[in-house]
């Protein structure tokens, strides 16, 4: 596959342009993060041929549509499933997990768990914009504690995940969080995933001003994206227990996570059964 045309935009080549226009709202951050992720994977070197995007279902889920590559949209919450059986048939294959926080941390969020257990080695990107946004502005597991949603609309009363506390908790070998703000070090992030063995995952902090944004008068998407640059505190190797976002609180973001010498699920696969035995 080429990566670059004299007549073409430089990223135009990763896009599936019969899918455009996309379905995201004005002020959406997902552009951005699909932005960052081509230019990821473009950076990353990897055999495209030997790279796969899998999705589940909600805003962030259109991703796997739009991406030239082989790709699946699967069922609400079973895109960890859909991809640890692509990975564990084919372990030569590149394996990326695109999708929400509904989708992966709520209804997922059993599989997310364990596959992180299992160090199964996934790329997730987890674009976190704290509700449902395609069906309406729902409550999710990320929403902060008062914010107001569709199904909160006096408060939220839960306390939320905190996705990078819980993915390091349950086993992930590389965890960071960034925001839509933070382009070239999400991009770099994305990379970072990308050439990671084990089970890797990126927070996107992103906006969704039509519904969360309104609903918490955050505003624009652009002043979303000025509360991101205000509120943002850039701290490294931070214990992921203690990066919790507040609604209208900092968001501390980074690289919480890094053990790249931890065996994978097929490590320790072949290690017991041999290679013969095993894929």
């Amino acid at each position: 596959m080429t990566l670059s045309s004299h007549n073409t935009h430089p990223k135009d080549i990763l896009l599936r342009e019969d899918r455009l226009p996309h379905i995201w709202c004005a002020g959406c951050g997902l552009g951005v993060a699909l932005n960052c992720f081509i230019g990821a994977l473009v950076d990353s070197g990897l055999d495209l041929q030997k790279t796969v995007v899998v999705s589940g279902i909600g805003c962030t889920g259109r991703t796997a549509g739009y991406v030239k590559l082989d790709s699946f949209h699967t069922t609400h919450g079973r895109a960890i499933p859909f991809a640890t059986g692509l990975k564990l048939a084919n372990p030569d294959l590149n394996v990326i997990v695109f999708s929400g926080d509904g989708d992966l941390i709520a209804i997922g969020g059993n599989h997310f768990i364990h596959a992180a257990r299992r160090n199964v080695d996934l790329k997730v990107i987890c674009v976190n914009n704290f509700n449902y946004g395609m069906t309406g502005g729902q409550a999710a597991p990320t929403t902060p504690t008062q914010a107001r949603t569709a199904t909160t609309p006096k408060g939220n009363l839960e306390h939320p995940f905190n996705i990078p506390y819980l993915a390091a908790g349950s086993g992930a070998v590389y965890v960071a969080r960034w925001t839509t703000l933070h382009v070239r070090r999400l991009q770099q992030a994305m990379k970072d995933v990308l050439l990671r063995k084990g089970f890797s995952v990126v927070e996107v902090i992103s906006p969704c001003p039509t519904l969360f944004g309104r609903l918490n008068k955050q505003g624009t998407g652009a002043e979303i994206l000025e509360y991101y640059r205000e509120k943002s505190t850039i701290q490294h190797g931070m214990d992921p227990a203690k990066v919790g976002i507040d609604l209208g609180g900092e968001i501390i973001v980074g690289k919480f996570i890094d053990q790249p010498d931890k065996p994978t699920f097929m490590d320790n696969y072949r290690a017991l059964f041999g290679e013969k035995e095993g894929a």
